[in-house]
């Protein structure tokens, strides 16, 4: 039997980035000055972290304009639903404990 660890999506298991798929799973999408605040951190280290989830094919980015400003909107795509929900459900195979195997006896 293999360790429910091994399902674990490496990209995913930081916990900044686990923590924006957690939030972005929970909306359609969020603005990224949102997003900061939820996850509590900075600009740059979001931006990075967002980066790194694109580049994985998980988050779609999209910019769009209110008045002058420009705004990015973030959103989970189905593959990075996909990820997410698969990563969740190994958390809990592993919360869940191992299934030991039978005592032997002697």
């Amino acid at each position: 039997m293999i360790h429910p660890r091994s399902r674990l999506d490496e990209v995913i298991h930081s916990p900044v980035r686990f923590s924006v798929m957690a939030a972005l799973a929970s909306a359609d999408s969020i603005e990224f000055r949102v997003l900061r605040d939820l996850v509590e951190v900075s600009d740059s280290v979001l931006s990075k972290q967002i980066s790194t989830l694109e580049d994985a094919g998980y988050v779609t980015v999209k910019k769009f304009r209110i008045g002058r400003r420009t705004r990015t909107s973030l959103a989970l795509n189905s593959q990075g639903r996909t990820a997410f929900d698969q990563h969740v459900r190994a958390l809990r195979d592993i919360a869940e404990g191992v299934t030991l195997p039978p005592a032997e006896e002697g």
